[in-house]
């Protein structure tokens, strides 16, 4: 099954089985008043792939995933209390692992990001959505190699192969704000793009051209790897789309680059992402909910393992059990025109609402 459309049906659930549907790419369930008034949000405004994940979740149309949790949680406390006499432990275990995030509102932060977005990007690649999210761990054993292996699968699935959005992230420490979504020539855009010299964006991609047909030579094959597969993606663009920072430096050039000037590394506690598309905003919002629900994960299993060095003292202390379930924070960040009118802000109240059965958000 690759194609479903039941839209103004009378169905009140969703079958989960569809989860199972590996196949399955365009479904649409609009116009059913389904009993799960959070699925029946997503079916109005979410991607497929979504929906179908949420179904795998557990949210299979039975009601709001957080009350059946909390009824699981509730019956194990009450099964534990009568075996021991007490729950305290059994409640930190179960807080240990959950997945947390904390929102700082714009209206709490005293230094809040703002990204300012110029005209010339509607034409280009229209969309962009970015947040701040503080307190990840990348020092232990392969935790960063783990997180850069994370986006890369990210682009290739809910990001089609960039096709749909493509996800930047920096180190926030190296982020020289403010920040301007732009566009520039091929021949003005500078970038040093990840484990490269400066150079012109038109170079680059002469560069990469040239690389991908060496590669096609040697492997004797027609596809290629790497940065060579998204170079179609500007073909024909007369200018190029391009995150600057305050020095006038060029720290993203979707859907091909990022900085080595912002480059994530082992010691990068704060990070600053950002999603672009040429599609949609809506699926900007997809694609950062999902990023920030895998770094989730990922940050988890780092403090649970403890890979690498036991004896790191810093890590230790972050492991330690009233620190296991310590909240990421995202901050939300602005994206206004350059007249400073809002045109996006992330997260919003509605937004993280397609990871929410597997993600604990602290408004």
């Amino acid at each position: 099954l690759q194609s479903l459309d039941v839209a103004n049906n009378q169905l009140r659930e969703l079958p989960a089985a569809l989860a199972d549907c590996p196949r399955l790419k365009e479904a649409n369930f609009r116009g059913n008043q389904l009993r799960d008034k959070r699925l029946e949000k997503m079916v109005n405004g979410c991607q497929t792939k979504a929906i179908l994940e949420y179904l795998r979740a557990g949210g299979r149309g039975k009601g709001k995933v957080e009350s059946a949790r909390e009824d699981v949680r509730k019956k194990k406390r009450e099964k534990q209390q009568k075996k021991d006499g007490g729950d305290g432990e059994l409640d930190e275990v179960e807080e240990a692992s959950e997945l947390l995030v904390k929102v700082l509102h714009v209206s709490e932060n005293p230094a809040p990001l703002v990204v300012k977005v110029s005209p010339g990007v509607k034409d280009v690649r229209a969309f962009i959505v970015c947040c701040v999210l503080k307190g990840v761990n990348l020092k232990p054993g392969n935790a960063l190699k783990r997180f850069l292996t994370m986006q890369t699968k990210l682009h290739e699935d809910i990001c089609e192969k960039r096709t749909v959005a493509t996800i930047a992230t920096h180190d926030l420490q190296l982020v020289k704000a403010p920040l301007t979504y732009d566009v520039q020539p091929p021949d003005e855009l500078k970038i040093m793009p990840l484990g490269r010299k400066e150079i012109k964006a038109k170079d680059l991609l002469r560069q990469l051209q040239l690389e991908a047909e060496e590669q096609r030579k040697q492997k004797k094959r027609q596809n290629v790897s790497g940065l060579h597969r998204y170079l179609q993606l500007l073909d024909g663009k007369d200018n190029y789309p391009c995150l600057v920072d305050a020095e006038g430096a060029v720290i993203s050039f979707p859907p091909i680059t990022n900085s080595e000037k912002t480059k994530i590394r082992k010691e990068t506690r704060d990070l600053f992402l950002e999603v672009t598309s040429d599609t949609s905003l809506q699926i900007c919002k997809d694609v950062m909910d999902t990023l920030i629900l895998k770094i989730a994960e990922l940050n988890r299993s780092a403090l649970e393992n403890r890979e690498g060095s036991g004896s790191d003292v810093e890590l230790d202390a972050l492991c330690g059990p009233g620190n296991m379930n310590l909240p990421l924070v995202v901050e939300q960040v602005r994206v206004v025109d350059t007249d400073g009118n809002l045109k996006v802000l992330y997260p919003s109240k509605t937004d993280l609402a397609t990871v929410a059965s597997l993600l604990t958000v602290i408004r």
